[in-house]
């Protein structure tokens, strides 16, 4: 979100439990979200602003850490459980419905023995690292696709294709784009083929 932000000229700033930039990105209103809250607790930042703001599941895009996937991977969703993942267990509780949209960035499994939590709060290595931050620049990218394509085509190019990431990258959460089926940010990047694909 940070990414879209500084390359849209949005500004953050606190609304509830959530942190808000409101940008204008293809010619429609988008609303960038960040809660502030603990993960467990994130439906709770981004409730309030889902209902005042937007009307439809498919309006909302999230985006968030996935153990399924391999690190670094970035796969489109729509709908689905939480799978385990106490941030979205938050948001479909709050939300009522499981049915918005996913961009999943995978950290890959936990080492046998090494709690699942105790995983994904421990500092990355420098492999890791890279990978992670590549991954975060491709979710930027696939907003871009959501806008530029709609939702299912860019779902289906990138869950059977990879993208090369442009530069590092802060993480981000949530985007919420009003009255839209599909809201981002056009940033176009070349696709390699890529054999991790993935039933959706």
């Amino acid at each position: 979100m940070d990414r879209i932000a500084g390359e849209s000229g949005a500004r953050w700033r606190e609304s509830g439990g959530a942190a808000r930039a409101d940008c204008d990105l293809e010619g429609r209103p988008v609303v960038l979200v960040k809660p502030l809250l603990f993960m467990n607790l994130s439906g709770l930042a981004v409730a309030p602003l889902f209902r005042k703001l937007v009307h439809e599941p498919h309006d909302l895009v999230v985006v968030h850490d996935d153990l399924d996937l391999p690190a670094g991977a970035v796969r489109l969703k729509r709908g689905g459980g939480a799978g385990g993942h106490k941030g979205l267990k938050s948001l479909i509780a709050e939300l009522g419905t499981a049915e918005f949209l996913r961009i999943r960035i995978g950290v890959g499994r936990p080492p046998s023995g090494v709690d699942s939590a105790d995983y994904v709060l421990a500092p990355p290595n420098f492999e890791e690292k890279r990978l992670f931050d590549e991954a975060v620049a491709s979710a930027a990218v696939a907003v871009g696709d959501i806008a530029r394509l709609g939702f299912d085509k860019a779902m289906t190019r990138w869950n059977v294709r990879a993208r090369t990431p442009r530069e590092d990258g802060p993480p981000g959460n949530i985007l919420l784009a009003p009255g839209e089926k599909s809201g981002g940010l056009n940033i176009r990047k070349e696709a390699t083929p890529h054999d991790d694909s993935e039933e959706v």
